[in-house]
Protein backbone atom coordinates (compact mmCIF):
# COMPACT_ATOMS: atom_id res chain seq x y z
CA UNK A 1 0.00 0.00 0.00
CA UNK A 2 1.26 3.32 -0.79
CA UNK A 3 1.88 6.42 1.14
CA UNK A 4 -1.79 7.85 0.21
CA UNK A 5 -3.31 4.49 0.93
CA UNK A 6 -3.59 3.27 -2.91
CA UNK A 7 -3.17 -0.25 -4.36
CA UNK A 8 -0.67 -1.07 -6.85
CA UNK A 9 -2.22 -4.09 -8.58
CA UNK A 10 -5.70 -2.00 -8.44
CA UNK A 11 -4.06 1.52 -10.17
CA UNK A 12 -2.48 -1.00 -12.71
CA UNK A 13 -6.49 -2.08 -13.14
CA UNK A 14 -7.42 1.70 -13.16
CA UNK A 15 -4.69 2.47 -16.12
CA UNK A 16 -5.68 -0.52 -17.88
CA UNK A 17 -9.12 0.05 -18.43
CA UNK A 18 -8.77 3.74 -18.65
CA UNK A 19 -6.54 2.72 -21.81
CA UNK A 20 -9.48 0.81 -23.58
CA UNK A 21 -10.94 3.61 -23.81
CA UNK A 22 -8.54 5.24 -26.37
CA UNK A 23 -7.58 2.39 -27.81
CA UNK A 24 -11.07 2.00 -29.00
CA UNK A 25 -11.80 5.98 -29.84
CA UNK A 26 -14.11 6.43 -26.95
CA UNK A 27 -11.69 9.94 -26.42
CA UNK A 28 -8.68 11.14 -27.91
CA UNK A 29 -6.85 10.97 -24.86
CA UNK A 30 -6.94 11.78 -21.20
CA UNK A 31 -5.41 12.61 -17.96
CA UNK A 32 -6.23 11.55 -14.33
CA UNK A 33 -5.07 12.38 -11.06
CA UNK A 34 -6.25 10.94 -7.43
CA UNK A 35 -4.69 12.50 -4.70
CA UNK A 36 -4.77 11.51 -1.19
CA UNK A 37 -2.63 12.22 2.18
CA UNK A 38 -0.23 14.14 0.41
CA UNK A 39 0.59 11.33 -2.34
CA UNK A 40 -0.34 12.24 -5.94
CA UNK A 41 -0.92 9.85 -9.03
CA UNK A 42 -1.42 11.17 -12.06
CA UNK A 43 -1.66 8.97 -15.51
CA UNK A 44 -1.64 10.53 -19.22
CA UNK A 45 -2.58 8.68 -22.36
CA UNK A 46 -3.68 9.04 -26.04
CA UNK A 47 -3.23 12.39 -27.88
CA UNK A 48 -3.93 15.70 -27.70
CA UNK A 49 -4.61 15.77 -31.25
CA UNK A 50 -6.05 12.94 -33.40
CA UNK A 51 -4.15 14.60 -36.56
CA UNK A 52 -1.16 15.61 -35.13
CA UNK A 53 -1.04 13.29 -32.47
CA UNK A 54 1.24 14.99 -29.70
CA UNK A 55 0.95 13.32 -26.71
CA UNK A 56 -1.15 13.78 -23.81
CA UNK A 57 0.63 15.71 -21.53
CA UNK A 58 0.14 16.16 -17.69
CA UNK A 59 0.35 19.53 -18.28
CA UNK A 60 -1.85 19.72 -21.60
CA UNK A 61 -4.78 22.25 -21.19
CA UNK A 62 -8.38 21.87 -21.31
CA UNK A 63 -11.72 23.64 -21.61
CA UNK A 64 -13.67 22.59 -18.14
CA UNK A 65 -17.03 24.25 -19.20
CA UNK A 66 -18.64 24.15 -16.01
CA UNK A 67 -16.27 23.27 -13.82
CA UNK A 68 -15.90 26.70 -13.69
CA UNK A 69 -19.48 27.24 -11.36
CA UNK A 70 -17.70 26.68 -8.83
CA UNK A 71 -14.68 28.55 -9.06
CA UNK A 72 -17.43 31.50 -10.00
CA UNK A 73 -19.43 30.53 -6.63
CA UNK A 74 -15.61 30.65 -4.64
CA UNK A 75 -15.34 34.35 -6.02
CA UNK A 76 -19.24 34.93 -4.70
CA UNK A 77 -18.31 33.89 -1.27
CA UNK A 78 -15.31 36.14 -0.77
CA UNK A 79 -17.17 39.48 -1.10
CA UNK A 80 -19.71 38.02 1.11
CA UNK A 81 -16.74 37.52 3.89
CA UNK A 82 -15.70 40.99 2.78
CA UNK A 83 -19.50 41.98 3.68
CA UNK A 84 -19.81 43.51 -0.03
CA UNK A 85 -22.10 41.15 -0.89
CA UNK A 86 -24.78 39.06 1.75
CA UNK A 87 -26.70 35.92 0.67
CA UNK A 88 -30.28 37.13 1.22
CA UNK A 89 -30.59 40.83 0.39
CA UNK A 90 -32.08 41.82 -2.88
CA UNK A 91 -29.30 42.74 -5.77
CA UNK A 92 -31.05 44.99 -7.36
CA UNK A 93 -28.65 48.03 -6.45
CA UNK A 94 -25.67 45.69 -8.58
CA UNK A 95 -28.04 44.53 -11.08
CA UNK A 96 -30.56 46.90 -12.03
CA UNK A 97 -31.40 45.02 -15.30
CA UNK A 98 -33.39 42.39 -13.06
CA UNK A 99 -34.98 44.63 -10.41
CA UNK A 100 -39.43 44.36 -10.80
CA UNK A 101 -38.92 40.84 -12.74
CA UNK A 102 -42.00 39.58 -14.66
CA UNK A 103 -42.26 36.02 -14.82
CA UNK A 104 -44.36 33.43 -16.93
CA UNK A 105 -47.60 32.17 -15.92
CA UNK A 106 -46.40 28.89 -17.69
CA UNK A 107 -43.08 28.07 -18.92
CA UNK A 108 -44.80 26.86 -22.16
CA UNK A 109 -46.57 30.17 -22.87
CA UNK A 110 -46.23 33.21 -24.43
CA UNK A 111 -44.11 35.97 -23.60
CA UNK A 112 -47.01 38.32 -23.00
CA UNK A 113 -48.68 35.84 -20.32
CA UNK A 114 -46.91 36.98 -17.14
CA UNK A 115 -47.47 37.83 -13.83
CA UNK A 116 -44.94 40.17 -10.94
CA UNK A 117 -42.27 37.98 -9.38
CA UNK A 118 -43.12 37.69 -5.68
CA UNK A 119 -39.76 39.21 -4.56
CA UNK A 120 -36.05 40.84 -5.85
CA UNK A 121 -33.64 37.82 -6.70
CA UNK A 122 -30.79 37.26 -4.18
CA UNK A 123 -27.00 36.05 -4.24
CA UNK A 124 -28.21 32.93 -2.61
CA UNK A 125 -31.10 32.48 -5.89
CA UNK A 126 -28.01 32.81 -8.07
CA UNK A 127 -25.63 30.13 -6.18
CA UNK A 128 -28.26 27.73 -6.09
CA UNK A 129 -30.09 27.88 -9.46
CA UNK A 130 -33.19 29.29 -8.18
CA UNK A 131 -33.51 32.92 -9.83
CA UNK A 132 -36.05 31.57 -12.01
CA UNK A 133 -34.59 31.39 -14.94
CA UNK A 134 -31.56 28.51 -17.16
CA UNK A 135 -31.66 25.64 -19.13
CA UNK A 136 -34.41 23.55 -19.73
CA UNK A 137 -34.32 20.26 -20.46
CA UNK A 138 -36.04 18.96 -22.73
CA UNK A 139 -35.48 19.71 -27.40
CA UNK A 140 -34.70 22.92 -28.28
CA UNK A 141 -36.89 25.95 -29.80
CA UNK A 142 -40.26 24.35 -28.45
CA UNK A 143 -41.31 26.84 -25.92
CA UNK A 144 -41.49 30.73 -26.90
CA UNK A 145 -38.89 31.66 -23.75
CA UNK A 146 -36.72 29.14 -25.49
CA UNK A 147 -36.75 30.96 -28.83
CA UNK A 148 -36.42 34.27 -27.14
CA UNK A 149 -33.10 32.90 -25.18
CA UNK A 150 -31.92 31.84 -28.48
CA UNK A 151 -32.49 35.07 -30.39
CA UNK A 152 -30.69 36.41 -27.48
CA UNK A 153 -27.41 34.42 -27.52
CA UNK A 154 -27.74 34.12 -23.87
CA UNK A 155 -25.73 30.93 -23.59
CA UNK A 156 -23.31 29.41 -25.35
CA UNK A 157 -20.06 27.06 -24.98
CA UNK A 158 -18.33 28.67 -28.14
CA UNK A 159 -16.37 29.72 -25.58
CA UNK A 160 -18.98 31.58 -24.16
CA UNK A 161 -21.26 34.04 -25.80
CA UNK A 162 -20.74 37.16 -27.70
CA UNK A 163 -22.22 40.14 -25.81
CA UNK A 164 -20.39 41.78 -23.30
CA UNK A 165 -21.06 41.70 -19.88
CA UNK A 166 -23.55 44.83 -19.34
CA UNK A 167 -25.48 44.03 -22.73
CA UNK A 168 -25.93 40.45 -22.27
CA UNK A 169 -27.18 41.17 -18.71
CA UNK A 170 -29.83 43.76 -20.63
CA UNK A 171 -31.05 41.19 -23.07
CA UNK A 172 -31.26 38.86 -20.13
CA UNK A 173 -33.44 41.53 -18.10
CA UNK A 174 -35.56 42.40 -21.01
CA UNK A 175 -37.02 38.51 -21.05
CA UNK A 176 -39.18 37.16 -18.19
CA UNK A 177 -38.39 34.61 -15.62
CA UNK A 178 -39.51 31.17 -15.99
CA UNK A 179 -40.77 30.80 -12.72
CA UNK A 180 -40.62 32.34 -9.55
CA UNK A 181 -37.43 33.19 -7.55
CA UNK A 182 -36.67 30.03 -5.02
CA UNK A 183 -39.23 28.47 -7.04
CA UNK A 184 -37.25 25.23 -8.36
CA UNK A 185 -33.51 24.51 -9.54
CA UNK A 186 -32.72 25.58 -13.26
CA UNK A 187 -29.07 25.28 -14.55
CA UNK A 188 -26.49 27.63 -15.09
CA UNK A 189 -27.98 31.09 -15.89
CA UNK A 190 -27.20 31.69 -12.12
CA UNK A 191 -23.12 31.19 -12.76
CA UNK A 192 -22.82 33.44 -15.83
CA UNK A 193 -24.93 36.30 -13.50
CA UNK A 194 -22.63 35.58 -11.20
CA UNK A 195 -19.71 36.66 -12.92
CA UNK A 196 -21.30 39.72 -14.32
CA UNK A 197 -22.27 41.13 -10.64
CA UNK A 198 -18.94 39.91 -9.06
CA UNK A 199 -17.24 42.03 -11.11
CA UNK A 200 -19.55 45.44 -10.39
CA UNK A 201 -19.56 44.60 -6.60
CA UNK A 202 -15.45 43.91 -6.70
CA UNK A 203 -14.82 46.97 -8.94
CA UNK A 204 -13.12 44.83 -11.32
CA UNK A 205 -13.42 42.65 -14.19
CA UNK A 206 -13.88 39.23 -13.12
CA UNK A 207 -11.31 37.40 -14.76
CA UNK A 208 -8.78 39.87 -12.91
CA UNK A 209 -10.57 39.07 -10.01
CA UNK A 210 -10.57 35.17 -10.41
CA UNK A 211 -6.50 35.74 -10.87
CA UNK A 212 -5.80 37.91 -7.89
CA UNK A 213 -7.79 36.70 -5.75
CA UNK A 214 -8.04 32.53 -6.33
CA UNK A 215 -5.64 31.34 -9.27
CA UNK A 216 -2.43 33.57 -8.09
CA UNK A 217 -2.82 32.43 -4.31
CA UNK A 218 -3.43 28.79 -5.23
CA UNK A 219 -0.77 28.49 -8.20
CA UNK A 220 -3.04 28.16 -11.04
CA UNK A 221 -1.04 29.36 -13.80
CA UNK A 222 -2.62 27.91 -16.49
CA UNK A 223 -6.58 28.72 -15.72
CA UNK A 224 -7.64 31.25 -17.65
CA UNK A 225 -10.69 32.01 -19.95
CA UNK A 226 -8.45 32.32 -22.68
CA UNK A 227 -5.21 30.25 -24.33
CA UNK A 228 -2.24 32.62 -24.59
CA UNK A 229 -0.42 31.67 -28.36
CA UNK A 230 2.81 30.50 -26.11
CA UNK A 231 0.36 27.78 -24.56
CA UNK A 232 -1.48 27.05 -27.66
CA UNK A 233 1.08 23.76 -28.34
CA UNK A 234 -0.14 22.42 -24.67
CA UNK A 235 -4.15 22.85 -25.99
CA UNK A 236 -6.21 19.38 -26.72
CA UNK A 237 -8.25 19.85 -29.17
CA UNK A 238 -12.41 18.79 -28.64
CA UNK A 239 -14.59 15.90 -30.27
CA UNK A 240 -17.78 15.47 -30.46
CA UNK A 241 -19.50 12.44 -31.39
CA UNK A 242 -21.05 11.29 -34.82
CA UNK A 243 -24.29 10.23 -34.04
CA UNK A 244 -24.57 7.38 -37.07
CA UNK A 245 -21.06 5.89 -37.00
CA UNK A 246 -19.81 6.87 -33.08
CA UNK A 247 -16.65 8.22 -34.43
CA UNK A 248 -15.10 10.85 -32.58
CA UNK A 249 -15.05 14.49 -34.77
CA UNK A 250 -13.57 17.88 -34.16
CA UNK A 251 -15.20 20.82 -32.46
CA UNK A 252 -12.32 22.76 -32.03
CA UNK A 253 -8.66 22.27 -33.11
CA UNK A 254 -6.12 22.92 -30.36
CA UNK A 255 -3.71 25.28 -32.26
CA UNK A 256 -6.68 27.09 -34.00
CA UNK A 257 -9.21 27.80 -31.43
CA UNK A 258 -11.69 29.78 -30.43
CA UNK A 259 -10.27 30.33 -27.01
CA UNK A 260 -6.75 31.65 -28.12
CA UNK A 261 -7.94 34.95 -27.46
CA UNK A 262 -9.96 36.85 -24.47
CA UNK A 263 -13.64 36.30 -24.85
CA UNK A 264 -15.96 39.28 -25.09
CA UNK A 265 -17.79 37.55 -22.24
CA UNK A 266 -15.77 35.94 -19.22
CA UNK A 267 -18.62 33.39 -18.88
CA UNK A 268 -18.57 32.15 -14.84
CA UNK A 269 -20.68 29.22 -15.84
CA UNK A 270 -18.72 27.66 -18.27
CA UNK A 271 -15.60 29.93 -19.67
CA UNK A 272 -12.27 28.58 -18.34
CA UNK A 273 -9.47 26.65 -19.29
CA UNK A 274 -7.31 24.59 -17.16
CA UNK A 275 -4.75 21.67 -15.98
CA UNK A 276 -5.07 18.83 -13.72
CA UNK A 277 -3.02 20.27 -11.50
CA UNK A 278 -3.96 23.69 -11.12
CA UNK A 279 -7.87 22.18 -10.75
CA UNK A 280 -6.18 19.75 -8.23
CA UNK A 281 -5.13 22.84 -6.42
CA UNK A 282 -8.47 24.53 -6.56
CA UNK A 283 -9.96 20.63 -5.59
CA UNK A 284 -7.91 20.38 -2.54
CA UNK A 285 -8.50 23.77 -1.63
CA UNK A 286 -11.92 23.30 -0.91
CA UNK A 287 -11.63 19.70 0.51
CA UNK A 288 -9.20 21.29 3.09
CA UNK A 289 -12.06 23.92 3.97
CA UNK A 290 -10.84 27.07 2.27
CA UNK A 291 -7.01 26.59 3.30
CA UNK A 292 -4.14 25.24 1.07
CA UNK A 293 -0.56 25.37 2.44
CA UNK A 294 -0.04 29.12 4.04
CA UNK A 295 -2.81 30.72 1.68
CA UNK A 296 -6.70 30.65 2.80
CA UNK A 297 -8.94 31.35 0.47
CA UNK A 298 -12.04 31.07 2.61
CA UNK A 299 -12.73 30.71 5.65
CA UNK A 300 -14.06 27.08 7.34
CA UNK A 301 -17.31 27.61 7.87
CA UNK A 302 -18.31 29.47 4.55
CA UNK A 303 -17.19 25.91 2.99
CA UNK A 304 -19.17 24.48 4.94
CA UNK A 305 -21.78 26.11 4.14
CA UNK A 306 -21.57 25.78 0.83
CA UNK A 307 -20.92 22.35 0.59
CA UNK A 308 -24.67 22.01 3.05
CA UNK A 309 -27.64 21.02 0.41
CA UNK A 310 -29.43 24.18 -0.09
CA UNK A 311 -32.89 22.14 -1.87
CA UNK A 312 -36.43 21.09 -0.56
CA UNK A 313 -37.57 17.47 -1.85
CA UNK A 314 -39.79 19.85 -3.10
CA UNK A 315 -37.79 21.88 -5.75
CA UNK A 316 -35.95 19.04 -6.59
CA UNK A 317 -39.26 17.07 -7.75
CA UNK A 318 -39.66 19.95 -9.45
CA UNK A 319 -36.41 20.67 -11.60
CA UNK A 320 -35.70 17.30 -13.64
CA UNK A 321 -32.15 16.73 -14.70
CA UNK A 322 -30.61 13.74 -15.79
CA UNK A 323 -32.33 10.65 -14.87
CA UNK A 324 -31.88 9.84 -11.23
CA UNK A 325 -30.08 12.67 -10.49
CA UNK A 326 -31.68 14.09 -7.58
CA UNK A 327 -32.10 10.49 -5.49
CA UNK A 328 -28.50 10.81 -4.28
CA UNK A 329 -27.64 14.48 -4.77
CA UNK A 330 -28.10 17.63 -4.13
CA UNK A 331 -27.21 21.52 -4.59
CA UNK A 332 -24.67 23.26 -2.45
CA UNK A 333 -23.64 27.12 -3.43
CA UNK A 334 -22.08 26.29 -6.70
CA UNK A 335 -21.77 22.83 -6.63
CA UNK A 336 -23.33 19.35 -6.48
CA UNK A 337 -23.07 17.31 -3.13
CA UNK A 338 -24.17 13.83 -2.29
CA UNK A 339 -26.17 13.09 0.28
CA UNK A 340 -26.34 8.72 0.29
CA UNK A 341 -23.97 6.15 -0.60
CA UNK A 342 -25.88 4.82 -4.06
CA UNK A 343 -22.65 2.79 -5.58
CA UNK A 344 -18.86 2.26 -4.78
CA UNK A 345 -17.99 5.68 -5.68
CA UNK A 346 -20.88 8.27 -4.30
CA UNK A 347 -21.08 8.63 -0.65
CA UNK A 348 -22.06 11.48 1.71
CA UNK A 349 -18.97 13.20 2.10
CA UNK A 350 -18.51 13.80 -1.30
CA UNK A 351 -18.95 17.03 -3.49
CA UNK A 352 -18.02 18.49 -7.31
CA UNK A 353 -19.00 18.93 -10.99
CA UNK A 354 -18.13 18.02 -14.40
CA UNK A 355 -18.16 19.69 -17.78
CA UNK A 356 -19.64 19.52 -20.65
CA UNK A 357 -16.56 18.90 -22.76
CA UNK A 358 -15.92 15.95 -20.55
CA UNK A 359 -14.24 16.97 -17.89
CA UNK A 360 -14.86 15.74 -14.16
CA UNK A 361 -13.79 16.25 -10.46
CA UNK A 362 -14.96 15.02 -7.04
CA UNK A 363 -13.74 15.87 -3.59
CA UNK A 364 -14.56 13.75 -0.57
CA UNK A 365 -13.76 14.41 3.11
CA UNK A 366 -14.43 10.85 4.99
CA UNK A 367 -11.58 9.19 1.93
CA UNK A 368 -9.36 12.60 2.01
CA UNK A 369 -9.60 12.29 -1.72
CA UNK A 370 -9.69 14.46 -4.91
CA UNK A 371 -9.93 12.30 -8.25
CA UNK A 372 -10.12 14.55 -11.53
CA UNK A 373 -10.53 13.24 -14.60
CA UNK A 374 -9.38 15.51 -17.93
CA UNK A 375 -10.90 14.59 -21.67
CA UNK A 376 -12.22 16.88 -24.72
CA UNK A 377 -15.43 14.95 -25.85
CA UNK A 378 -18.43 16.94 -25.62
CA UNK A 379 -21.61 15.16 -24.00
CA UNK A 380 -23.99 16.81 -21.96
CA UNK A 381 -24.41 14.72 -18.79
CA UNK A 382 -22.44 11.33 -17.92
CA UNK A 383 -20.90 8.67 -19.96
CA UNK A 384 -19.39 5.90 -19.06
CA UNK A 385 -15.93 6.73 -19.02
CA UNK A 386 -16.83 8.82 -15.88
CA UNK A 387 -18.68 6.19 -14.52
CA UNK A 388 -15.67 3.88 -15.10
CA UNK A 389 -13.52 6.89 -13.88
CA UNK A 390 -15.10 6.78 -10.65
CA UNK A 391 -15.13 3.37 -9.98
CA UNK A 392 -11.70 2.68 -10.44
CA UNK A 393 -10.80 5.73 -8.55
CA UNK A 394 -12.54 4.60 -5.41
CA UNK A 395 -12.05 0.69 -5.84
CA UNK A 396 -8.26 1.72 -5.68
CA UNK A 397 -8.62 2.11 -2.03
CA UNK A 398 -6.53 -0.16 -0.06
CA UNK A 399 -7.22 0.63 4.02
Amino acid sequence: MSKGGFSGSRLARMREVMAGHVERGTVAGFVTLLNRRGETVVDTRGVQDLVRRDPMRRDTIFRIASMTKPVTAVAAMILVEECRLTLDDPLDPFLPELANRRVLKRIDGPLSETEPASRSLTLRDLLTFRMGFGMIMGPPGVYPIQQAMEEHVLMSLNPSPPHAPDEWLRRLGTLPLMCQPGGRWMYHTGSDTLGVLIARVAGQSFESFLKERIFDPLGMRDTAFFVPAAKLGRFASSYGVNAASGALELLDDGQNSKWNRPPVFPAGGGGLVSTIDDYCAFGRMMLNRGRLGSERILARPTVELMLTDQLTPAQKAASPFSPGFWDCRGWGLGLSVITERATTALAPGQFGWSGAFGTDWVSDHAEDLVAILMIQRFNMGPGRIHEDFRTLAYQSLDD
